[in-house]
């Protein structure tokens, strides 16, 4: 049996009904997001395709130095191939065996973020996004853009134009036309660079007034 089947078979995957999530209580956006977050990167530990980029990421996951980062990587090839009870055990496992408000505690949560966000639950990404935020402290530049596409998918586009707003006035140059959006968000799919187009169309036409 290889090394692939061998994980699949050996994993009791969780069953019954899916994970209750709710929308969190967003805090009013602030007036600048200058802040850099290196935990708010895609985790690639191993470059490869099919079964030998599972193979990989479970030896790495076994023995490598990057064990955390592997699982969370698995997790996202899981829920990519539709393996979705596989890859929630994992982020589960991931969240598990770090401190929830750590750099690693909080990549997990926002790598979780997109793969649900991806999956169609913009509800449960948002959760994860704002419980990776609350546990740093300044503003990362990440959240507008993010909160603003994940509320806007969530038909609240008022809020998502205000959130879109505190992108604008950190860095107006960058944010006030959807033209530099392949530079700044290249690791965002092109739907969700259409989505976000359409919160900054809706900010050009009545930009919200700060405070």
């Amino acid at each position: 049996m290889s090394l692939v089947r061998q994980f699949l078979a050996s994993l009791v995957l969780v069953s019954g009904t899916a994970a209750a999530w709710a929308a969190p209580l967003l805090p009013a956006p602030q007036e600048f997001y200058f802040d850099p977050d290196p935990a708010a990167v895609p985790v690639v530990v191993v470059q490869a395709e099919g079964d030998e980029l599972v193979s990989q990421l479970l030896r790495q996951r076994e023995r490598g130095r990057k064990s955390l980062e592997a699982t969370v990587q698995l997790a996202g090839v899981a829920i990519a191939q539709g393996r979705t009870e596989l890859g929630q055990q994992l982020y589960t496992e991931a969240l598990q065996a770090t401190a929830a408000n750590s750099p690693s505690g909080r990549m997990v949560r926002w790598s979780h973020g997109w793969d649900l966000f991806r999956q169609g639950q913009a509800e449960a990404a948002l959760e994860q996004w704002h419980a990776a935020a609350s546990a740093l402290r300044g503003n990362p530049s990440w959240i507008p853009p993010t909160y603003a596409l994940a509320l806007w998918e969530l038909g609240q586009k008022e809020e998502a134009v205000k959130w879109y707003a505190a992108a604008v006035r950190t860095e107006p140059g960058q944010w006030s036309t959807s033209t530099n959006y392949p530079n700044l968000l290249p690791t965002w799919r092109d739907s969700e660079r259409a989505t976000l187009a359409q919160v900054q169309q809706a900010w050009a036409a009545q930009p919200p007034k700060w405070p």
